[in-house]
């Protein structure tokens, strides 16, 4: 998904995972895009501080499935069955 498509979809209110299901992308009440990793609450700015480069591949971003349609629950893994590990505490991780 390029950044407009992710924005986009976010301002939809659709759910914008990137990486696995634990990372979600949303926007704040001040309008940044952030993407929190869910189960300790760390998060990361959507782009870099210009704005235009994505903190990840666009290809790594995805629209998550409703639980009714082709989703596995529990299936942490990317579309193309990859995941990503999480470093706790990485740079620029901020709680909530």
């Amino acid at each position: 998904m390029t950044l407009e498509d992710i924005k986009a979809a976010v301002d939809a209110g659709q759910t914008v995972n990137w990486a696995n299901t634990g990372y979600v992308v949303h926007k704040d009440l001040l309008g940044q895009y952030l993407v929190t990793y869910v189960p300790n609450g760390s998060c990361i700015g959507l782009t870099d501080r210009s704005g235009q480069r994505l903190n990840g591949k666009e290809t790594e971003f995805f629209v998550a499935q409703s639980k009714d349609g082709a989703e596995n629950p529990g299936n942490q893994s990317r579309p193309d069955g990859h995941g990503r590990g999480v470093a706790p505490g990485g740079a620029g991780a901020f709680p909530l």
